[in-house]
């Protein structure tokens, strides 16, 4: 059942499970996946004692904005306070954040801004804020041919492509960003459908344009977004994943290494690509489960890792 609760601009959809008095974990998806891709990783945890989190973020799913007057963002300082509110507006206290792409984002910016919050952090592809300033550099060839649906968006026919084509191009973005995956027709559907969100194209394309330095930001975000251009440090625990087949990425990113100041281990999982907790939901899930233990991330123990 999709539980709902409101935060300053979005009323945010959210499946919730397990004990209501269990230790918490907020999950959070990425672009273009939902919260289904936690599914695996959420059984396990209820088995743990955990209380499961897993919102739709902005422009996904039953997610709605409140006014009409907002602007649909998409830049990364909206994600990690929408992530900030969500956990203050259920009083959830000292939860596990975890996330991959967007949703690792999201996770990231509220343990390096608001760690007080947090109990630790998992999230793939290590530290996810982004260099805005410095994306006019250009990244190895290799690299760039990667990031081909971003530079697509950044056009109106991009823009365009999405609109017309969501499902069919959010597709071929999971094929090609986990090449390895052989995921059937209902599973990509029970995503899919929440990319039939009515805001879903305009935050996405913002987020796309935004990191790029290519639009403004919304106004009232101003403040965070300033905060996150210094590059601030994460100083909770954390795990990090990659995946080694992931077709985003390209290979790890441990040399990320420098960003963490608190206890930090990453972990490279082998056969797996971008969508890390539904392909490979037991590194996922043992990520957690280490950081709930208080144990050092060293002692991560996993068939899957590496």
């Amino acid at each position: 059942m999709i539980n709902f609760v409101r935060t300053q601009c979005l009323n945010v959809g959210y499946l919730s499970a397990g004990d209501p008095g269990g230790w918490p974990v907020v999950l959070l998806h990425g672009f273009p996946y939902d919260v289904h891709a936690y599914d695996g990783v959420t059984e396990q945890l209820v088995q743990t004692g955990a209380h499961v989190y897993a919102p739709y973020l902005r422009g996904y799913g039953p997610t709605r904005f409140l006014r009409q007057d907002t602007p649909r963002s998409g830049q990364q300082a909206a994600l990690g306070n929408d992530l900030r509110e969500f956990v203050e507006a259920l009083g959830i206290e000292r939860p596990i954040v975890a996330g991959y792409d967007w949703g690792g984002r999201a996770a990231c910016i509220v343990a390096a801004l608001y760690p007080h919050l947090v109990h630790g952090l998992v999230s793939c592809n290590s530290y996810n804020i982004q260099d805005i300033e410095g994306s006019i550099k250009p990244l190895a060839a290799e690299q760039e041919h990667r990031l081909w649906y971003q530079y697509y968006f950044h056009s109106e026919r991009g823009r365009r492509g999405l609109a017309e084509n969501r499902k069919a191009l959010c597709r071929l973005l999971w094929q090609l960003w986990s090449p390895t995956w052989h995921f059937t027709d209902a599973i990509y559907e029970q995503s899919a459908s929440a990319f039939d969100n009515p805001d879903f194209v305009d935050v996405v394309i913002h987020s796309y344009r935004h990191r790029f330095g290519l639009v403004e930001g919304d106004p009232s975000l101003v403040a965070i977004e300033q905060k996150l251009a210094l590059q601030p440090p994460i100083t909770v625990a954390s795990v990090t994943l990659d995946g080694s087949d992931d077709g985003v990425s390209g290979g790890s990113t441990q040399n990320h290494a420098r960003h963490f100041t608190g206890e930090h281990h990453h972990v490279t999982v082998p056969g797996v690509g971008h969508n890390l907790p539904q392909e490979a939901p037991d590194a996922f899930t043992n990520a957690i489960l280490q950081l709930h233990a208080h144990e050092t991330p060293n002692a991560l123990n996993c068939s899957q890792v590496k």
